[in-house]
């Protein structure tokens, strides 16, 4: 379901604070960090994001794929996840908000998570208005109409029932198939992206005609740019990667939203 809200109203809102957001501070956008301890410079980097970059903000907005699988909230309980968790719940702790969107890897994270981080879950899509500009958020894969077997599995794997039936799993069961699936992803990292993989124009122009909005900010792709499009402009984020780029390579980076408008940077 669209939902819409005034920005600074649920930035106001964030649970256990009561501060108010700060009046003319940025707001920042990430996407596609796919977070795991097998990657530890990405981690790194994310780590540097919360503690440093983020200090001006007034509110962080993840959209999607935050972590590199989520197969329960049960994951809670593994070290790594723990830390990630009580770094992002610094953010809140400093009253910066933090919003997070469901991706196409991490849709299983639950109302234990966000409490954990100390977030506030937004559905895909939502609306957005910031600094006067009403901005669509999403993640990006359901723009992607052409890849209709996607699509398919899509509405299965968000349904209520099919989560109920992987949930109970056995954890180690849930924890074996992500690994395998995410082999299968590291194997097919060196091949190029199939055009049904991006996002249509089909797609993009009826979102935009659905929020009844200009400007787009989505994930997911991997192909970071700023896009003209018939019905508005569009922001795709990068994902990040700082482990497995040739000759130290570093992908990733954020937008930042302020009174000077919409502006892109590469990660410190």
């Amino acid at each position: 379901m669209l939902q819409e809200t005034p920005l600074r109203s649920v930035a106001a809102g964030v649970p256990g604070e009561g501060k108010r957001p700060h009046a003319a501070r940025p707001f920042f956008f990430i996407s596609d960090l796919h977070l795991s301890d097998a990657i530890p410079h990405t981690v790194a980097a994310f780590e540097h994001f919360v503690r440093v970059t983020a200090e001006q903000a007034d509110s962080v907005f993840i959209l999607g794929d935050l972590f590199e699988y989520w197969i329960g909230d049960d994951m809670l309980a593994e070290p790594f996840v723990a830390r990630m968790a009580a770094l992002m719940h610094t953010l809140p702790e400093r009253g910066i908000a933090l919003y997070i969107m469901h991706g196409n890897r991490d849709f299983l994270m639950g109302k234990r998570f966000m409490k954990a981080a100390g977030a506030i879950w937004l559905p895909d899509p939502f609306v957005i208005t910031a600094f006067g500009t009403r901005i669509a958020l999403a993640h990006g894969d359901a723009l992607c109409t052409a890849d209709r077997g996607y699509q398919w599995f899509r509405k299965l794997a968000r349904s209520r029932f099919a989560q109920m039936l992987f949930l109970a799993w056995p954890y180690r069961w849930r924890r074996a198939l992500a690994e395998r699936m995410r082999s299968d992803s590291e194997a097919g990292r060196a091949r190029p992206p199939l055009p049904k993989y991006d996002v249509t124009a089909e797609g993009v122009g009826a979102l935009f005609k659905k929020t009844g909005t200009t400007t787009l900010i989505h994930g997911h792709t991997h192909r970071p740019a700023q896009h003209r499009e018939p019905g508005g402009t569009r922001w795709v984020l990068p994902d990040w990667d700082l482990d497995h780029g040739a000759h130290g390579e570093k992908r990733g980076g954020y937008l930042r939203i302020d009174t000077e408008g919409i502006r892109a940077y590469r990660l410190d």
